[in-house]
């Protein structure tokens, strides 16, 4: 502590360097030889001030970037807003290697090795490639929760491919009762375990569902599986079929119930009661005006085509309750969503007349295709199976069986009566003239044409196959 009587003198730099020695130092490694103490003092005093100004502007960068450590970018930035031009060249990850000189009366000096390099060697070495221009590229990853069939995305021959906890089948993921927390955890949020351990796959769109979704989407699966001829049960399924048809916010669970139907109708083909009452699961998310199933009608047609064009429904006669069920949904689809999908009734015609013209196909098949012609309307059987029907009288018809020509003989007929609407131009008691009948069986040939003839409103119908024909 000074005396009383002593003044303290004020100290010339707050730091533990010497600004005075480093200003004379650089002006003597600068030829400036003739630098006074006080010029000395004045320029160091100016330099420590500046450096402090740098300092603080840095570390207000610093603790607003949420940090500890001052860093190089901290003080280029310093440098930027104190209008000084900023340090270049600089690499922040390169480590400093310091080392360690002795200049006379003992003073260390401390500087960073710079390596040489042979300039000859720098200038010939090979240059490094040039990078690639960075181009970016937008597609639609999905749309409602549906893959669009792009080339970005996967093919679905690819996908089936796949085992089915890699593409995230609907009874690895939700249906598994005795999975464990970490596995809901990651079913929540759309990823999927591989078998094994090292590898971990994830499905291409993340899709979270809340556990109580989860839960419903297991009960409803639960009670509509559960085929018993209790009454427990059956009022259990009736439940369920009303959620589906009037509950909302089930938007999210529309693609997994639509997997769960295609999966169930694939491996269940025998069992009729289970694929009746997956049509009804199919009404009741159409007749769901809370439900938007556009992006879905491309996956919901295959499973209403399957049962309507399968080769080997059930046993017995049962599969004819089912194809009609099958063709009254493709009736309601093609109605309200044709509008929608442009190409949805042309391509759903090619299909079932691909199938009404295979001689090859089984009695079930030709059914199906003939009571779903006749669901797309008259128009449609009039240039479909009036079209082509002598001909497939001869190839297809005739080499039947008699019950199973039988049976496709009265659906014809049954088909052939819906011209009947506003084209009848007979009546009940007016008898079909021979003129008429020859035409009749060079149009749709003998063993049809006795059929109509045979029928009641033979006369209706005769009017109304050679109505608009201008050969008649």
């Amino acid at each position: 502590m000074a005396p009383p009587n002593q003044a303290v003198k004020a100290p010339l730099s707050h730091t533990l360097w010497s600004p005075i020695d480093t200003v004379k130092d650089v002006a003597d490694s600068l030829g400036l030889t003739d630098l006074n103490d006080e010029a000395s003092r004045n320029l160091a005093m100016d330099v420590e001030y500046r450096i402090h100004e740098i300092l603080e502007q840095a570390v207000k960068f610093m603790r607003h970037s949420k940090r500890r450590t001052l860093t190089t970018t901290d003080i280029e930035k310093a440098l930027k807003v104190l209008n000084v031009e900023p340090l270049y060249g600089y690499d922040v990850a390169r480590p400093l290697n310091f080392k360690e000189a002795l200049v006379g009366n003992g003073q260390t000096l401390y500087y960073i090795d710079n390596e040489e390099v042979d300039f000859e060697k720098l200038v010939n070495q090979p240059l490094p490639k040039v990078p690639r221009s960075a181009t970016f590229t937008a597609h639609w990853l999905a749309i409602e929760g549906v893959q669009p069939a792009i080339p970005q995305n996967p093919l679905e021959s690819e996908i089936r491919q796949m085992l089915p906890a890699q593409r995230g089948a609907i009874s690895h993921i939700l249906t598994e009762n005795s999975t464990s927390t970490s596995s809901n955890a990651n079913t929540a949020t759309g990823t999927t375990n591989a078998l094994t351990k090292d590898t971990e796959v994830k499905p291409q769109v993340k899709h979270v569902l809340s556990k109580e979704l989860q839960v419903y989407f297991n009960k409803v699966v639960q009670a509509l599986t559960n085929q018993d001829d209790t009454e427990e049960a059956y009022h259990l399924r009736q439940a369920a079929l009303s959620s589906l048809r009037s509950d909302p916010g089930l938007h999210q669970l529309v693609p997994y119930f639509i997997q769960f139907i295609s999966e169930q109708i694939t491996h269940n083909l025998n069992n009729i009661a289970l694929l009746s009452t997956m049509l009804e699961v199919v009404y009741s998310l159409l007749s769901n005006d809370n439900i938007f199933l556009d992006p879905y009608i491309h996956v919901l047609m295959p499973c209403i085509l399957t049962l309507l064009l399968a080769k080997r429904i059930g046993s017995g006669d049962d599969h004819i309750a089912v194809r009609d069920f099958a063709s009254s949904l493709l009736e309601h689809v093609c109605k309200n969503y044709g509008k929608s999908y442009t190409t949805l009734r042309p391509r759903v015609t090619r299909t079932l007349l691909k199938a009404f013209l295979d001689t090859g196909k089984p009695v079930g098949t030709l059914y199906g295709a003939i009571i779903g012609l006749r669901s797309l309307g008259a128009e449609v059987v009039r240039i479909t199976i009036l079209g082509n029907l002598q001909n497939w009288t001869s190839t297809v018809l005739n080499p039947l069986k008699a019950e199973d020509k039988e049976l496709l003989t009265t659906t014809i007929i049954k088909t052939l009566k819906t011209l009947i609407d506003g084209n009848s131009g007979g009546a009940m008691d007016v008898e079909v003239s021979e003129a008429e009948v020859e035409k009749l069986k060079k149009r749709v040939g003998d063993h049809i044409a006795e059929a109509i003839l045979a029928d009641e409103d033979s006369k209706k119908i005769v009017d109304a196959i050679f109505f608009g024909d201008l050969s008649a």
